[in-house]
């Protein structure tokens, strides 16, 4: 695999498993140094070791919050001293609290919200001046085919992923004149954890409505950062890659 990425430095927010566990491997493993975060340490290490284990002091393991303002500038800061700058940042970070909205608790608005859209925002205020100082950068936010479309019983996950592209929009604008470039990918359905528990009956439904006649890989949406993290990218901003096999074309 080229180094394209040799001397550069990433961060991935929720690699500890799944997608995001793939971005990072997939960004280490074409040269860049990878800050690999996650809400817990051992996920985090795990990913890091991983990295390691196939270029040494490739990766290091951060574990945060990323709904938590404060702590993420922080982990900003030590990320910064610890490898001298960012060129990448992906948000990958995400979680779900399904249910109908008619009984739907503030409480599993809040989460979802908290850590999809205000996490994202966080790690771009605590990144993007260091980005602007050095006019280079790529933000790369992950959201969701449903922040297009909508889902019945995701009201607070397909808000918080349209959110992001709201958001991914804004920021490409402010911060293009330095040289950052900031893009969505949104994937459709990606064999995870997360849509491994569902039943068999609902993939075959959802597979019927993919052209492709498949679900996606997590190496799919790696394939789709490493092109907007990569050279061939310059010239884009502030766009959304759909990467769902022709679903919701």
């Amino acid at each position: 695999m080229s180094k394209r990425f040799e001397g550069t430095a990433a961060i991935v927010t929720g690699a500890g498993r799944g997608i995001g566990e793939a971005i990072a491997k997939r960004l280490a493993a074409e040269g860049a140094r990878v800050a690999v975060v996650s809400r817990t340490e051992a996920n985090a290490g795990r990913t890091a070791d991983a990295i390691n284990a196939e270029r040494p002091d490739a990766a290091k393991a951060y574990a945060v919050d990323v709904a938590d303002f404060h702590a993420v500038q922080e982990l900003a800061d030590a990320i910064l001293k610890d490898f001298g700058k960012v060129d990448i940042l992906v948000n990958n970070a995400g979680v779900t609290r399904d249910g109908l909205s008619m009984r739907m608790s503030s409480e599993d608005w809040d989460a979802v919200v908290d850590t999809n859209l205000k996490g994202a925002f966080n790690f771009i205020r605590a990144i993007q001046r260091p980005m602007a100082k050095q006019r280079s950068g790529r933000i790369i936010n992950i959201a969701s085919v449903v922040g297009l479309t909508g889902n019945a019983g995701q009201a607070n996950y397909a808000a918080s992923k349209a959110g992001l592209i709201g958001l991914t929009k804004s920021i490409a604008r402010e911060l293009a004149g330095r040289g950052v470039t900031v893009n969505v990918v949104a994937p459709g359905f990606i064999e995870t954890d997360m849509t491994g528990v569902l039943p068999e009956s609902i993939r075959t439904a959802v597979i019927e409505k993919i052209p492709l006649g498949r679900f996606g890989v997590t190496e799919d949406i790696a394939s789709a950062v490493a092109f907007l993290a990569g050279p061939e990218s310059a010239y884009i901003t502030g766009q959304t890659l759909v990467v769902d096999g022709g679903m919701v074309m």
